[in-house]
Order: C-alpha cells, then structure tokens, then sequence
C-alpha cells in the first residue's frame, strides 16, 4: 500500500498505479469522502446517469420479494381463520 506525502498546499499525488486501475486521468473529478477515520477516494464520471445504468441488474426484485411475503401472509392469515 503506497504511502503518499501531504504538500504545504494540502495536495497529494495518486500513485500510477493506482490511476491506472481507476482509469484516472488528467481533468478526472474525483470524489473524496470520510469515512470513519480515514478518507476514501473514487473517480467520478463524466456522465454520471450512462455510469449508474445497469447497476441494479442481477439483484433481487424487490417487487417479487414483496409478492412472496404477500403470499406468506395471506397463507398465514388463512389458517388463522379456519
């Protein structure tokens, strides 16, 4: 894990490396959060909305998951009235 130095203008050089496998490049926005005790850096996309296509494919529905508890319920509800 490399270890970078802080400059008297608080900025700091991301490591080749590390650019290479976020694909950061010059006049890349990047995203820094804290989180806890340490900051967290993320490079953000040009076109936000093409970035987050598809990120919930392949996920659970949540609409189905919602039809079975429904169908547990009523299952449930019935026997309690027989």
């Amino acid at each position: 894990m490399p270890v970078v130095k802080v400059s008297a203008k608080g900025q700091i050089a991301i490591p080749k490396d590390i650019r290479k496998q976020l694909g950061i490049k010059p006049g890349t926005h990047v995203l820094v959060h804290v989180v806890d005790d340490h900051a967290e850096l993320a490079p953000v996309s040009d076109d936000p909305i093409r970035a987050m296509r598809g990120m919930m494919n392949g996920g659970k529905s949540m609409a189905r998951a919602l039809i079975a508890e429904r169908k547990r319920d009523n299952k449930i509800d019935e026997k309690h009235r027989s």
